[in-house]
């Protein structure tokens, strides 16, 4: 394969996944915003929203203050927001019609269909000219629907090779840098100081995180029991049984650089990685992970996935 074909196939399966997960931060984000005010905390949950999703320093040098309407704009339609859904679904349909033959019929479908359904929302969004809660919600399920239809379809129509490696790279590793990165807002920056772990306001913001990554019902189904921060950490860091789980993103990751190590014969860099990271994650406890900081374990987590994406880049990517 051309590493070029490579390259698109990763990035649209990375733009269709961010996409994804703005459209669930922006949903969750708005359940906490109207709690009851005696479970309000501080307001900090735009601001959590800002930085969950890697946007907060873009923000602050083109907006003012992180309020609700200013926010949801930046984070779905702001075209000078590199990572708004707009231009998501804009950057993977163009890496889409770039890569066109090596698509099936129903992933075409899928990706094409969103865009010109974007440009339909993206219009009514500008003559009304002004914030709509409703449209807001149907845009958002549409943007979900179009995560699950081009996955779907690439999962159960695509050839196994050496394409559908490099496309599910791309998902898996997206997939892991957005689970880190909502655990860590979530303890690190939207609990406010003064408000204790395991109190009525911790409960609320939790469960609206497990709604976000769609694990409320595999959290009760494992855990039956009231919803605990470090049994959710358990959950979306070690639980390989939960498809967003950082460990079972690094289950597959490791499996498709394997994969294509073993097509092309020759092992690399990124696989090294991504061994190591695996195996960190398999000998690590929730209790070590706590002792050493639940915040210092993601960030190095988010950094070390950033690393091996940069590394799978220059082994393969570049042309």
């Amino acid at each position: 394969m051309l590493s070029r074909t490579a390259d698109h196939l990763y990035w649209l399966a990375r733009y269709v996944e961010r996409a994804d997960f703005l459209a669930r931060i922006v949903e969750a984000t708005q359940r906490l915003a109207t709690l009851p005010t005696n479970y309000s905390g501080t307001g900090t949950e735009w601001e959590s929203a800002l930085e969950s999703s890697g946007a907060a320093a873009g923000f602050r040098e083109t907006r003012g203050a992180a309020e609700e309407q200013s926010v949801v704009e930046y984070l779905t339609f702001a075209a000078d927001n590199p990572s708004s859904i707009r231009n998501c679904i804009e950057l993977a349909r163009t890496n889409a019609r770039a890569v066109r033959t090596a698509l099936t019929v129903e992933m075409w479908d899928a990706i094409n269909g969103a865009w010109i359904e974007l440009k339909r929302f993206e219009a009514n969004n500008a003559s009304r000219g002004f914030y709509d809660r409703r449209e807001l919600s149907r845009f958002l399920d549409f943007v979900k629907k179009t995560s699950l239809d081009y996955d779907g379809s690439a999962y159960r129509t695509m050839l196994r090779n050496d394409a559908f490696w490099f496309s599910r790279l791309g998902l898996f590793i997206e997939r892991a840098d957005n689970t880190a990165r909502i655990l860590d807002v979530k303890y690190h920056v939207l609990l406010p100081e003064n408000e204790a772990v395991g109190g009525s306001l911790d409960y609320f913001q939790w469960t609206a995180i497990l709604r976000a990554v769609s694990a409320l019902t595999a959290y009760h189904w494992v855990y039956r029991e009231n919803v605990k921060p470090w049994l959710i950490a358990d959950l979306l860091i070690l639980k390989l049984e939960m498809p967003r789980s950082l460990i079972a993103c690094y289950d597959n990751i490791v499996y498709f650089l394997d994969a294509i190590a073993k097509a092309y014969g020759k092992p690399g860099p990124s696989q090294k990685q991504a061994h190591a990271i695996m195996q960190r994650l398999e000998s690590a406890s929730t209790s070590e992970i706590f002792k050493m900081g639940l915040h210092e374990f993601l960030t190095g987590f988010v950094q070390d996935n950033d690393r091996l994406g940069h590394t799978i880049s220059e082994q393969y990517l570049q042309y």
